[in-house]
């Protein structure tokens, strides 16, 4: 029962931090990356379809991303999707592909992005204190119906707690990691 506890809160926590890392790469550094288009979602034939499902996604070079769409009709959607979107980059298209050039990132910009980066990790940090005072609350639910012992009970707590040490830790590494490819210049 502890261990079920303990393998769930695990699992909830290392998912927090995949959709973290996943956030993050699509946030934009000077540098190009799929990860800053590859889950744009694109309209196509009335559904919503992310746009690594529409295309061949490449950097050929270190500021511009390349799009190669599976289906040539579908130029001028994901053209459309991408300036609708957030990400601020005016793509290009010569029929075959589409090409993103990313311009140098201001001082300002750069700034305005590491606080978006140290928002997200707050709320990574917050999922991850609910998730521990989520598997408290079963443990000591589990000692109060007499499955578990008051010593069983405050040692698991304990390795709840070494194991929401070890997830907060992760996210400020990832953060950092984060904040220092933004501000590379």
């Amino acid at each position: 029962m502890i261990n079920d506890v303990l393998q769930d809160a695990d699992s909830r926590m290392h998912s927090t931090l995949s959709v973290l890392e996943d956030d993050l790469a699509g946030m934009r550094t000077g540098r190009a990356s799929t990860g800053l288009v590859e889950k744009l979602m694109v309209e196509y034939y009335g559904n919503p379809t992310p746009l690594f499902q529409l295309a061949s996604i490449s950097v050929p070079e270190p500021q511009t991303i390349s799009i190669r769409p599976f289906d040539k009709g579908s130029i001028s959607i994901i053209e459309k999707a991408i300036r609708d979107s957030d990400i601020g980059l005016m793509p290009n298209s010569d029929g075959i592909n589409v090409r993103l050039n990313i311009p140098p990132l201001t001082q300002e910009r750069r700034k305005d992005l590491v606080k978006r980066v140290g928002k997200r990790l707050e709320e990574s940090r917050v999922a991850i204190r609910n998730i521990r005072r989520s598997a408290m609350d079963m443990l000591k639910e589990l000692e109060k119906e007499k499955m578990i012992s008051e010593d069983e009970q405050r040692n698991a707590q304990d390795k709840v707690q070494e194991l929401t040490d070890k997830y907060i830790e992760k996210v400020e590494e990832i953060g950092k990691r984060k904040e220092h490819e933004i501000m590379e210049i």
